[in-house]
């Protein structure tokens, strides 16, 4: 079996096996696919013993992630995320180094090495931070926003950082053949320049040309290129690939090719991301580890606390509501891969030596390891604290509709309906739905709705769930819509639930976890239809609206009939070839006392009117 084919089994079995175990039991798929790295690297199986490869390959997850995030912030959005960027950014990145440095000073490290620890051990994971955010449909939050600007200062601190890190060397030494860092930092703005004036003036004709191909696979490709070489041109002037492929993403934020570009590349970026956790899973050096256990736990502890600190100053003046505050301070206070990159240069410029770089870099991988496990713990720890001290939510996120007797889970077509006729006769209603785009447009309306996933048990929480009387489920995706049930059921059993069903078999699973107020979206709609059908075929117009009562009916009552069988196929066709042939039997009895009334039979339409009111057994 050739190699390449060996390693794909090998990654692509640790994955399947190791992430849905994790995501099983709660700890999310990022812990699944760090474990699946261990297991099967040089420090378990041994089944993969070059990790460092595929960290570099696996890298460009990371790249496309950035794309397709640039791909959701307009320009204008962009200007306008300027302030966080290098404000929340630079306070966050200039803060915490400034504080390892202190400590490891006072430590009695060396200050070269003190100070190459504090620039890697400052930046954060990219990686894992906006994964978590769209694991949980935090991106368009505040705290998802922080999380965005500081990550995005990281990519742009990444040049001077690099060139700093050779200057530490005993005696200033480096590389005589480099360019000086004014001449680099030229370079590096003129290479962003391109990228931006190329991207407004040559990438929509690109794309709109190979487009009018009509050959899909090769848009595809063209997307894949145009990330591949945005990422290429960044790497050569020594910049981060993922703000290049970022500045990409949002210089076609507004195109038409946007939705299209999304869908061609998000299963590249999940199966790249995956594999760039598996493989730093495989890269920590457990011999180092377990030759300085008390060292590394020292150290993973110390630059947690102390950016954790940093962090935890900022967002008491930041506006991030109380409830966001807990996933902002634990996604940036852990070590990110940049890190990597700072402790390789300089290891391979003198500044520090391998066994220093090798503690940092496990040092590193340990905090994001734990991340994912932190995130869960300080979820649960700051859910029973508000809860404690009865903290009311922030004006940002549900402004003064806590007492809303009823809340609405989703504001799509079914929803919007349902909202606008409660408003209409004074209900107060708190609208939530996880479509950012959806909610920017509604609010543009007039509309107060507000942007977060109801399915989370904080949210509803924020959102009144526990005094509120009705919950409205008008969620279009039938999984998140029986979740969302499932949740208010087991958590606010005060909450009568009124639900959408998107079709018979949702209506079955909805009515089988106890829900009784239930509407199929299209089934009145299809209704009128059929009775407009009906009136064209030449039936009276009462008659018709009789024939459709009679329909929706015998249509709730089968529904009841067979919700207790919905895993039995054989029984559900044989009780829907009853129901189907009991209501055509009815409606010819019908049909034929319409023809006898017609006739002057009067006995025989009282017969028949008595057969045909009484009630079915569907």
């Amino acid at each position: 079996m050739p190699p390449w084919l060996t390693l794909g089994l090998v990654y692509l079995a640790a994955a399947v096996i190791a992430v849905p175990l994790a995501r099983f039991v709660g700890l999310g798929s990022i812990i699944g696919y760090l474990v699946a790295g261990v297991a099967i690297g040089p420090f378990g199986l041994e089944l993969v013993s070059d990790p460092q490869s595929m960290l570099h390959f696996a890298e460009f997850g990371v790249v496309l992630m950035l794309f397709l995030v640039g791909l959701e912030l307009e320009p204008r959005r962009l200007w306008a995320l300027r302030r966080p960027i290098f404000g929340w950014g630079s306070a966050q990145l200039i803060g915490s180094a400034l504080m390892m440095l202190g400590a490891g000073v006072l430590a009695g490290a060396p200050w070269r090495l003190a100070l190459v620890a504090a620039l890697g051990l400052a930046m954060s994971s990219t990686a894992i931070g906006l994964a978590v955010l769209a694991e949980r449909n935090l991106g368009n939050t505040t705290a998802g926003q922080g999380v965005l600007s500081v990550a995005l200062l990281q990519d742009i601190a990444a040049i001077p950082i690099l060139a700093l890190v050779p200057l530490l060397a005993v005696g200033g030494a480096h590389d005589d053949g480099g360019l000086p860092f004014w001449l680099g930092a030229l370079r590096a703005l003129g290479v962003i320049a391109i990228i931006v004036l190329g991207g407004r003036l040559l990438l929509r004709p690109t794309l709109r040309w190979i487009a009018r191909s009509e050959t899909p696979e090769i848009f595809t490709a063209a997307a894949l290129l145009l990330v591949v070489a945005t990422a290429a041109l960044m790497q050569s002037v020594g910049l981060s690939m993922a703000l290049g492929a970022f500045l990409a993403g949002v210089l076609l934020a507004e195109s038409e090719y946007r939705r299209e570009l999304e869908t061609d590349l998000e299963p590249f970026k999940g199966l790249l991301l995956g594999l760039f956790f598996i493989a730093v899973g495989m890269g920590i050096d457990f011999r180092v580890v377990m030759q300085h256990p008390g060292l590394i736990v020292a150290l993973v502890a110390g630059f947690v606390a102390l950016k954790s600190l940093v962090l935890w100053v900022m967002v008491r003046t930041m506006p991030i509501p109380l409830a966001e505050r807990p996933p902002f301070v634990v996604l940036l206070a852990q070590g990110g891969e940049f890190g990597f990159v700072v402790f390789q240069a300089a290891e391979h410029g003198g500044v520090i030596g391998a066994e220093a770089a090798s503690l940092l870099v496990a040092a590193v991988t340990v905090s994001m390891l734990l991340t994912p496990l932190l995130l869960k713990a300080s979820d649960r720890w700051w859910a029973a604290h508000l809860r404690a001290h009865r903290v009311e939510p922030t004006e940002s996120r549900l402004d003064a509709l806590q007492d809303a007797p009823v809340i609405l889970a989703g504001f799509g077509r079914y929803g919007q309906v349902l909202a606008r006729l409660l408003f209409s006769v004074g209900v107060r209603v708190t609208v939530l739905d996880h479509d950012a785009e959806q909610v920017e447009a509604a609010r543009r309306f007039g509309w107060r709705v507000y942007y977060g996933d109801a399915t989370r048990l904080d949210l509803l929480r924020t959102a009144g769930a526990d005094a509120a009387s009705v919950l409205v489920v008008a969620i279009d995706d039938v999984e998140r819509n029986l979740a969302l049930v499932d949740l208010a059921r087991e958590h606010f059993p005060q909450l009568q639930i009124v639900a959408r069903a998107r079709d018979a078999r949702h209506w079955s699973r909805l009515y089988q976890r106890g829900v009784r107020l239930i509407e199929r979206e299209t089934l009145d709609a299809a209704l009128r239809s059929g009775r407009s059908v009906l009136e064209l075929l030449g039936h009276e117009p009462h008659r018709a609206r009789t024939i459709a009562q009679r329909f929706r009916r015998h249509s709730i009552e089968q529904l009841v009939t067979m919700a207790p069988h919905l895993g039995d196929q054989a029984r559900l066709v044989a009780l829907s070839k009853a129901g189907r042939q009991q209501l055509e039997q009815l409606l010819a009895q019908e049909r034929e006392l319409a023809r006898r009334t017609r006739s002057g039979d009067v006995d025989a339409a009282t017969d028949g009117a008595a057969s045909a009111d009484r009630p079915t057994s569907a």
